[in-house]
Parts: structure tokens; sequence; C-alpha cells
């Protein structure tokens, strides 16, 4: 059986480093058999690859895009918590998107987290999920992604 680990190579990715907190908070926390992240923005190297309003200075393909990165970066979380093959299975994802009024694709942007959690745990990767449009995101984030994973 194949490990999220050996899946994320496959797919040509690697885990980034945990962001480090902008507030006081720390970037996963488990209880029980569960794993909450925090919100984590699209950060590549540290910074922000876009900022903006999805709908205006962002497109929603762009904006899936860093979803994507998202979710890479929670998993970066989960994993410097409790390893990321000690996963049993996604249990739900929020998904924030900073919109420009009148864009009502929330759900195709939050796609972008959706998709790769897919292709990282399989059928173990089905969540339930919200997408949210907001007015805001911090430091100018077009989307924000949080988790709740089961783990073994």
């Amino acid at each position: 059986m194949t490990t999220p680990t050996q899946r994320l190579a496959e797919l040509g990715l690697e885990l980034p480093t945990v962001a480090a907190p902008a507030g006081s908070y720390i970037p996963a926390k488990a209880s029980g058999s569960l794993v909450f992240t925090a919100g984590q923005v699209p950060f590549v190297d540290g910074k922000l690859p876009q900022t903006g309003k999805v709908g205006a200075e962002v497109t929603a393909e762009e904006a899936k895009d860093l979803a994507r990165i998202c979710a890479l970066n929670a998993l970066a979380a989960v994993d410097a918590l409790v390893g990321l093959d000690n996963v049993k299975g996604v249990v739900k994802v929020v998904g924030f998107v900073a919109s420009a009024p009148g864009f009502g694709g929330q759900p195709g942007v939050v796609n972008g987290a959706s998709d790769l959690l897919a292709a990282v745990f399989g059928d173990s990767g089905a969540h339930a999920r919200s997408a949210v449009g907001v007015a805001e995101l911090p430091i100018g984030a077009p989307v924000e992604v949080e988790l709740i994973v089961e783990v073994a």
C-alpha cells in the first residue's frame, strides 16, 4: 500500500517547512484522534506569491492553485506534529476566499485543496468541506485553508 509520503513524491511534491505562526497560536494541535491545523495561507519560501481579492486581482484559476499550496502547508503542519503517514483520513476542510464583490466561485477555488488531498490520500482524502467568501484575509492573502484529519 502506498503511503501519503510516497504519493507526494509520486506527484513530484515536497512538504514545505512549517510557517512560523504570525500570532499567538500553534500550527497544529491534536485532540484525541483528530489533528486541527491553524489556517494556512499560500506561503512559498516565506512569501505570498500573490495578494489581492479573487475575482479582481487574482483569477479563480490562480486562486485554485494557491489553495493547493495552502493544503500543502497544512499537511506540513500535520506532518511536523504527528507524521503524515499516521493520517487515517481527512475529516474536514475549511477554505476562506478573499472575494471581490460579486465573486461566487469559492467552491471551485477550494477544489484546489480538495483535489490535492484526494491525490495524496486516495479515498481517505474524501472530506466534508466549507468554502467561504470573506472580505479580507491576513496580509492580503487571497486564500486560507485549514484541515481536520484523523490519525491512527
